[in-house]
């Protein structure tokens, strides 16, 4: 069957679409927490090295693979790497797709705070619950783990893919549009929150906090791996979604520019919010968290409610606003498994939407499952977040780094790396210059490499992520997280690759 490939229709709709992969729900918080827990303004330093040294060179990569293959991730790599580098590919990819099925039962939470914000339960003095060692909790707290303890957030989570369905069902086309929509509004709605907290009383010293650097946070070594893990996953690297999203543009594209234009939206959209967190929780002593969910549900909410007779509105905003960053990156993470899946096997776009749907909801709702594990909250709470606990662990910290240092040794050693260099610079304006060879085939491997022994001497130490929590009959959880994770994406993998599909000639 010949199908035509996606185009982009305009060349900010690929920005937009590609500064929206970018721009998630980490922007938002996990950079104010790691900037508050790695010594504020001296966490600009590391930031901006990782940013030129791994962030720009790993983007102009996965952008020259779409460019010069004209193929989503999978496909890109064999045409390079042959079977294993297709092997490659689509473990990345279902690596990107235990993460979206996570990341969206997120989003459902995000939903569910979002009506509990709109309807006014979120900023009552305490919630009831049901199921748990205590009766009750104060907000918001109460409210967040009233409503992953429901079966209503299975409600808020399909809601969530329906938004996803509708906006990657025409793939560029309809991406095009809602990035057209969502990223003026994610920018309006930051740039409120920013002048809200610099408006309080207190809200100035925490533009003091986070532009005076504490330099002797530098001489540890987690504020240097803290940056360059940073900054891997908020560029969206190892998802295989720049590639895919490349591909839908012309080979004669100016792709290190483009390159240069993404990371400094995403990078100022982050520092940005740097402000607006910093302002709002400074301005009632609030500390960071350097966790994403605190720092979503609990930390921030509890500022806003501080702001007299301003709780709903900014608490409507400010959901609002995670639910469209995280839309922004789900879409991109949902096309790029698709795109890839109808590059192999030449199958209409509905069908294998459809087909992605299904398999993604039925993750999202077992990451959103309501049965109580832990009724003291000791550790999670509930089987549903204690999943999301578990994949997040093995497919961040493990998968994403690794797909990382893979797809450098693949360019860098069997391309090689000068030849995706000499198709970046024929197109465009900036020129890369040899040292991007050099980063590609040695540093940067180094470089991801060194947080992925970290954390898996931090296993061998301490156990299996998980075998220490108190989770009663469910002790196999953490083993079969793990077996499900390895299971998905390296069996997944070998098989994806072994079926045969459609030659170009077909295609």
């Amino acid at each position: 069957m010949d199908h035509q490939r996606q185009q982009w229709r305009s060349k900010m709709g690929f920005l937009l679409a590609a500064s929206g992969s970018a721009i998630g729900l980490g922007n938002i918080v996990v950079f104010s927490a790691n900037a508050y827990k790695f010594g504020a303004g001296a966490f600009y330093l590391p930031y901006l090295l990782a940013l030129i040294v791994v962030g720009l060179p790993v983007m102009w990569l996965e952008f020259g693979l779409g460019q010069t293959q004209q193929r989503a991730f999978p496909q890109a790599l064999k045409n390079i790497g042959g079977k294993w580098g297709e092997i490659a590919g689509w473990w990345a990819l279902l690596n990107a797709l235990i993460i979206t099925m996570f990341y969206v039962a997120i989003l459902g939470w995000v939903l569910g705070m979002w009506w509990k914000a709109l309807v006014g339960s979120l900023w009552t003095a305490s919630v009831p619950l049901k199921g748990f060692a205590m009766t009750s909790l104060p907000n918001p707290v109460g409210s967040f783990f009233s409503l992953i303890s429901s079966w209503n957030n299975i409600l808020f989570v399909g809601i969530v893919w329906a938004l996803n369905l509708i906006l990657v069902f025409k793939g560029a086309r309809s991406i095009e549009k809602g990035v057209k929509l969502m990223m003026p509004l994610m920018w309006i709605f930051m740039l409120i929150l920013v002048l809200i907290g610099i408006s309080q009383p207190n809200g100035i010293h925490g533009i003091y906090l986070l532009f005076t650097p504490n330099f002797a946070a530098l001489g540890s070594a987690d504020v240097w791996n803290g940056a360059f893990s940073q900054i891997f996953f908020t560029l969206s690297l190892g998802f295989g979604v720049m590639t895919a999203y490349a591909s839908y543009l012309p080979k004669e594209s100016d792709h290190n520019t483009n390159a240069l234009i993404v990371s400094t939206m995403n990078c100022s959209f982050e520092m940005i919010s740097g402000l607006a967190i910093f302002t709002l929780l400074f301005a009632f002593a609030l500390t960071p968290k350097a966790s994403t969910l605190s720092m979503m549900f609990f930390v921030v909410p509890k500022g806003i409610a501080k702001l007299s007779g301003m709780q709903q509105t900014m608490g409507v905003m400010f959901f609002t606003l995670l639910l469209v960053a995280g839309l922004s990156s789900s879409i991109s993470l949902i096309e790029a498994f698709a795109a890839a899946i109808i590059d192999k096997f030449q199958w209409s776009r509905s069908k294998v939407i459809l087909g992605v749907a299904l398999i993604g909801i039925l993750g999202s709702f077992a990451c959103a499952l309501p049965v109580i594990v832990d009724k003291k909250l000791a550790t999670t709470g509930t089987m549903g977040l204690t999943f999301v606990d578990f994949l997040d662990h093995y497919a961040s910290k493990y998968g994403l780094l690794l797909v990382g240092i893979v797809e450098c040794l693949i360019i860098g050693w069997v391309m090689p790396a000068h030849k995706l260099r000499e198709a970046l610079n024929e197109n465009s304006r900036i020129k890369i210059g040899a040292w991007f060879d050099v980063l590609i085939r040695y540093i940067i491997p180094i470089i991801l490499l060194i947080p992925v022994c970290l954390t898996l001497w931090g296993a061998i130490q301490g156990g299996l992520y998980g075998s220490k929590y108190p989770l009663g009959s469910f002790r196999w959880m953490p083993w079969f997280s793990a077996a499900l994770w390895a299971g998905v994406t390296f069996g997944g993998a070998f098989i994806l690759t072994s079926i045969s599909g459609a030659s170009r000639e077909e295609a």
